[in-house]
């Protein structure tokens, strides 16, 4: 994904406006909605900008309100009359309800608004989204790490700014196995919900085995002490250290490939490892060819010394000159010449051609490594900052 400057944004907007004199009224427009989306929006998986001019209206949506308002200051100086129907998101229909809590175990978050859609992303229970628009049974929200997708009403539960500020607020805990329940009572007969590693519930009470806990929506149950952790303390123990992120990644062996999938339901391979990032203290972006574009380059010869345990590994197709690189597939780091990944199911490969795993497969679409442990990177940012998306 490509970052404009500022700099180069305005030099963007210096040429546009040159070129701009020679053209009819309504090219001088559909320039600066395109000049915008570049520097804006380059990524419509995490920005919108869907904007559109007929010669007399300019219509759509956006969600970017720091750039909504110089492009249309920029369109008054173009000396064209226009009327202005572009909606900002959050949609007042949502009567201030511009933010949410995922509810299940798992939401399935896909790229319309529609079961038979693709599944774009997921997020699992007590995750804050962005909400902003509602259409039939569906809302468009915008999860922590940015991707803007589509989520079944019975997936989350809308809250007010007041709202939200009470569930951060509150205490929590933390599910800590790879999966379990919530139950109706201390027999454990019957259950509220399924639960997943990392879902997030309020705590209400202890008891003997133990905590009674709410859901965002409000419902209550009990889950197992001893599968539970203070959100707070289990914020203060995570590491990205070599042994932790091992361990995450190999208690999820032979889970299921999943396109879309970020649980141990079933994961993607960019979405395995967002996944055992996130186990682990670290929100990372969501798409392997998103999460190229962090950290530092560490190799690209197939220098296997380089690596440290911790580093993704992306493979895909080299750029020629015909066509740009494509990036298709992550894994990370474990040493001994071997990554884990998932293709197929989570599984680990080597590059060695003496070792059971080999994988020429991938190794034959390397194309390089990236080293985000300890590297700085905007768009990578602590556990701590899940709830950033909340005013404070």
């Amino acid at each position: 994904m490509k970052n404009y400057t500022l700099a180069s944004f305005m030099l963007l907007l210096i040429l546009f406006s040159i070129s701009s004199c020679q053209s009819p009224s309504e090219d001088k427009i559909q320039e600066a909605i395109d000049t915008f989306r570049i520097g804006y929006a380059p990524d419509k998986r995490v920005a919108l900008w869907d904007i559109h001019w007929d010669g007399k209206i300019l219509s759509g949506e956006t969600n970017l309100d720091h750039a909504l308002v110089p492009f249309l200051e920029h369109i008054d100086t173009l000396g064209v009359k226009y009327e202005n129907q572009i909606k900002l998101l959050p949609d007042p229909a949502l009567e201030g309800k511009h933010y949410g809590l995922v509810t299940i175990s798992v939401a399935n978050i896909r790229s319309d608004a529609k079961h038979s859609a693709e599944m774009a992303t997921q997020a699992i229970m007590g995750t804050p989204l962005k909400v902003l628009k509602k259409k039939d049974s569906w809302y468009l929200i915008q999860t922590p790490e940015g991707y803007i997708s589509w989520v079944d009403a019975a997936g989350i539960v809308l809250k007010t700014e007041q709202e939200m500020l009470a569930w951060q607020k509150s205490d929590k805990v933390i599910f800590t196995e790879l999966t379990g329940h919530i139950f109706l009572d201390e027999n454990e007969t019957a259950f509220v919900s399924d639960l997943v590693a990392g879902n997030i519930v309020a705590i209400d009470e202890e008891t003997r085995y133990h905590v009674r806990v709410a859901l965002p929506d409000g419902r209550v149950g009990l889950v197992r002490k001893n599968q539970v952790m203070s959100y707070e303390a289990w914020l203060n123990s995570r590491k990205t250290s070599p042994e932790n992120l091992i361990n995450t990644a190999k208690s999820m062996m032979g889970s299921p490939y999943l396109w879309g999938g970020t649980s141990i339901k079933g994961v993607d391979c960019s979405g395995f490892t967002k996944t055992i990032f996130f186990l682990n203290g670290a929100i990372i972006p969501r798409d392997a060819s998103q999460q190229i574009h962090e950290g530092e380059e560490v190799d690209i010869d197939k220098n296997w010394d380089n690596l440290q345990v911790g580093d993704l590994l992306f493979f895909g197709e080299k750029a020629t000159a015909d066509k740009k690189e494509r990036v298709v597939h992550v894994g990370m780091w474990i040493g001994d010449n071997s990554f884990i990944h998932s293709r197929g199911r989570v599984r680990i490969s080597s590059f060695d051609p003496a070792n059971p795993d080999y994988d020429e497969y991938e190794l034959n679409r390397y194309l390089r490594t990236k080293r985000i442990i300890g590297k700085e990177s905007k768009n990578i940012k602590n556990v701590e900052g899940l709830f950033e998306s909340v005013p404070n």
